[in-house]
């Protein structure tokens, strides 16, 4: 789909995001000035401010939660959408993580001195003013504000429709506990409109420096698409868990049940199972009962699904659709593959790049498999669960990006910067 032409849009709508990213780039200015000491207590005083309105803002997002239902939102959506009073105050804590974090503006990444004197170093800088357009998940509303805010960068919010109530409620706290530290409310903006308010902050070249998409496919690959401003892209999660014929199978139970169905509305868990031909005779029947157990709905191929049958299982024979589905639900694509290298060709035939797992105790497999699969993240004897900012130790992040250029992976803080070079001499001419 081509971009959409700015003399196509709304007029009222690229001025709204004229306006939003106008008063953003003033902010960001003032940012850029601001010692780590003030940024940390900015975050905290956002965080105490969260607190403080928890109920206000739980309230506002129980109007999202019953007018998605009211919509038939799908259960693992309505889940992203929720905050209830302990996920406020997580996210409240979210922000307080980020201010412990070392600040990256102004860390020199390298330097040397030339032979003539010159002195020169190449230095983090915040990237300016940030659009991030997301789903109905609030807690990247709070993540998004807080990341930019210590990077030194302003933020133009746009959350899903969903979660309008929510949004205003969060952005509104946070806006009001940055006038109180006398910072500018205009850090963080949120844009609200139709679809050609989208489309005028993506083609808002010169205003915005950056765009990051953060939800399904759909929503990236039009945001990919349509964008004249510089975008990084957070992928899909199809992520695999691949049982070797050398796990430990006890490892193996845990590690598939844990990556399917411990939060399965989120894009690190595990969509796929696949699981060497050896293992069919015990372990496969045993991981079948535990994911069903746990309302996991299986998509099974005919190995699987004859292992399934004969355990009274219930499945649903896989489609080729299947092996390429992000479900964000209790549903699991479940294959049996001859070796390894079986499973890495359905793996690179089906992979989003995100997150692929091995589970096995031969470190020949292991290494094979760390080597050859093209993802972001790879685990070996661990759950995709794991790919997570906060589990890397970065603090909440902006989203898991499954491109290469830039930033690949989790995306925190010195991901959210760009750098410049200051050479400094003492009158040297070339």
């Amino acid at each position: 789909m081509a971009a959409a032409p700015l003399s196509s849009l709304d007029p009222a709508d690229i001025e709204r995001v004229t306006d939003l990213a106008t008063r953003a780039r003033e902010a960001s200015r003032r940012l850029v000035l601001l010692s780590r000491a003030d940024k940390d207590d900015a975050l905290h005083a956002m965080a105490d401010a969260l607190d403080a309105a928890s109920a206000d803002v739980v309230a506002a997002n129980t109007e999202d939660v019953e007018r998605g239902r009211a919509s038939g939102m799908a259960e693992g959506l309505v889940d992203r959408l929720t905050l209830t009073p302990e996920r406020v105050a997580a996210v409240a804590t979210a922000l307080r993580d980020i201010a412990a974090l070392p600040d990256p503006v102004d860390e020199v990444v390298r330097g040397s001195t030339l032979a003539n004197g010159l002195q020169i170093r190449q230095v983090r800088v915040p990237m300016g003013v940030v659009g991030m357009i997301y789903e109905a998940r609030p807690n990247v509303t709070v993540d998004a504000a807080g990341l930019g805010l210590k990077s030194g960068n302003a933020v133009i919010l746009r959350g899903g429709s969903a979660a309008q109530s929510t949004n205003r409620a969060l952005v509104s706290v946070m806006r009001g506990a940055l006038e109180a530290q006398g910072l500018p409310a205009d850090a963080i903006g949120l844009l609200e409109g139709g679809r050609d308010a989208v489309r005028a902050l993506l083609t808002a070249r010169g205003q915005v420096d950056l765009i990051i998409p953060r939800g399904g496919a759909g929503l990236i690959q039009t945001v990919v698409t349509e964008s004249t401003v510089p975008v990084i892209e957070t992928g899909v999660g199809n992520c695999h868990v691949y049982v070797d014929s050398a796990a430990d199978l006890d490892k193996a139970l845990a590690i598939a049940v844990n990556a399917k169905t411990h939060r399965p509305s989120v894009c690190n868990a595990a969509e796929t199972l696949l699981v060497h031909e050896s293992l069919t005779g015990e372990f496969l029947p045993k991981v079948l009962a535990e994911l069903s157990g746990a309302g996991v709905t299986l998509h099974t191929d005919p190995a699987a699904g004859s292992a399934a049958e004969a355990a009274g299982i219930p499945h649903v024979a896989a489609t080729d659709e299947d092996w390429d589905t992000e479900y964000l639900a209790l549903e699991m694509a479940v294959g049996v593959v001859a070796d390894l290298d079986a499973a890495l060709a359905h793996i690179r035939a089906h992979t989003s790049g995100h997150t692929e797992a091995i589970v096995t105790e031969d470190r020949s497999a292991a290494r094979r498999f760390t080597t050859e699969v093209d993802a972001a993240a790879v685990m070996v004897n661990a759950s995709t669960r794991f790919t997570d900012g906060g589990e890397f130790g970065f603090g909440a992040e902006i989203g898991i990006s499954t491109q290469k250029l830039h930033a690949r992976g989790p995306m925190a803080l010195p991901e959210l910067t760009t750098t410049k070079w200051i050479v400094e001499g003492d009158g040297q001419i070339r």
